[in-house]
């Protein structure tokens, strides 16, 4: 019964507060004071200060940082024209023609800016219009962009990556190795499903591309070798097993930089800019942390993640069982909360009953992951939805209408991660 007290009152707290519009750092932080305050006979003003300070004082945290100024200063580039000009010419004649080139962009410049938002945001402004140019329906080129601009979430390096495993203590260079197979196995869902859609539907690809010789898509293959460069910089030296994620990210952006100086496009401004929108973005993430943290001691101060443990495994449910019934769950909250909000309001409530039924952490990190992208292409509160929306000038639930398949097919990407626990784990099983 003090199990269920405590639970209802952390929901109903937090729930009121979070329909009042408060932010989610500070919901978070007001919900521990009163979990504290009701059920233990800790103090509250011993208790914030040494959290907020010893979980802030983190040399992993230092990379979330990092990351976001290297996507910061990414997007203000011409690295997206120049994706797009470097891949289209070997995809334009495939089933679905260009519309493959918004799965391959976003998938690499996912594993350079860590972002969704921005991965979407920064390929959209490019292939949107060239794909209306060409008369291709809009139902499958929006609803590709947001799909694909999911992949930010799970290809390394991945911001989200970062918060988990910051909330959850497992090895972030782990959790990147392990996002690759995935990541490319979401990547080749999205190209069969536009190949397929495409053949069925003739009028959704108008055109065949013009055949270049091999010579001319060898030369626009060159504009492909800042990114691959960059990747190969930050993801390959984690792979490696040469740098940490923070040493990684600290390379990233000083190969952004140069990427950005090459290119003629960084000033004073968009340097200014970048470091002015990646201060405002990790302010924000960190608050967040630091709120959860606080939460999360306020819960272990009370024993309520370790009675909800052991509710669940005296429950009886499998590790596929609870994996269904979290599934359901993660996609309902999608609907009212961003991605990175999930992670740190459910991590630590969730993890024991993860470990007391034998679940991989580092495994969970990446089916965490998957369903939060599917958060970010839901309404009404789906991030890519809104970034669309600014590109377009379509209404959200247009918008949804069209992303639909793409949702599913992330749905199918969690089922086969259960089913074949290997696309996340192997890899990190190689390279220990």
């Amino acid at each position: 019964m003090d199990i269920l007290l405590q639970s209802l009152t952390l929901a109903g707290v937090l729930l009121v507060l979070l329909a009042l519009g408060v932010w989610v750092g500070v919901a978070l932080i007001a919900t521990g004071l009163v979990i504290i305050a009701v059920f233990t006979s800790s103090p509250a003003d011993a208790v914030f200060p040494t959290t907020m300070w010893s979980d802030s004082a983190s040399w992993t945290l230092t990379a979330l940082p990092l990351f976001i100024w290297m996507g910061e200063i990414l997007y203000r580039t011409r690295l997206a024209e120049d994706l797009f000009n470097g891949l289209s010419p070997w995809l334009g004649r495939l089933p679905g023609g260009l519309v493959h080139v918004n799965v391959l962009a976003c998938g690499v410049f996912a594993a350079v800016s860590g972002s969704s938002a921005a991965t979407t945001a920064t390929i959209g402004r490019i292939s949107l219009p060239e794909l209306k140019a060409r008369n291709y329906d809009e139902r499958i080129s929006i609803g590709s962009l947001g799909g694909s601009g999911t992949l930010g979430l799970l290809i390394p390096p991945s911001i989200v990556m970062i918060v988990y495993g910051v909330a959850a203590q497992v090895s972030i260079n782990r959790l990147f190795i392990a996002g690759i197979l995935p990541g490319l196995l979401l990547m080749v869902l999205f190209s069969t499903y536009i190949a397929i859609a495409s053949s069925l539907d003739r009028t959704a690809n108008p055109m065949v591309e013009a055949e270049l010789g091999l010579a001319e898509k060898l030369r626009r293959m060159r504009l492909l070798i800042p990114v691959i460069g960059l990747i190969v910089a930050v993801v390959g030296s984690i792979y490696a097993g040469i740098a940490t994620a923070t040493e990684a990210a600290a390379v990233g952006v000083a190969g952004s930089l140069a990427i950005a100086a090459i290119g003629r496009s960084l000033t004073w401004e968009s340097f200014s800019a970048a470091l002015l929108g990646a201060t405002r973005t990790s302010a924000m993430i960190g608050f967040l942390i630091l709120g959860a943290a606080f939460l999360t001691a306020a819960m272990s101060f009370s024993g309520l993640p370790r009675g909800l443990a052991g509710i669940i495994s005296e429950s009886g449910l499998s590790a596929n069982g609870l994996i269904a019934v979290l599934t359901v769950f993660f996609i309902v909250l999608g609907f009212f909360l961003d991605g990175i909000s999930i992670v740190v309001l459910t991590t630590s409530v969730i993890m024991p009953a993860i470990a007391a039924v034998g679940i991989d952490p580092i495994w969970f990190g990446i089916y965490l992951i998957i369903v939060v992208e599917m958060a970010q292409i839901t309404p009404p509160l789906g991030f890519n939805l809104f970034v669309i929306q600014g590109l377009t000038g379509r209404g959200i639930f247009e918008i949804t209408r069209m992303v639909i398949p793409f949702f599913l097919l992330l749905l199918l990407a969690v089922v086969l991660l259960t089913l074949f626990p290997g696309l996340a784990t192997w890899l990190v099983v190689q390279t220990r």
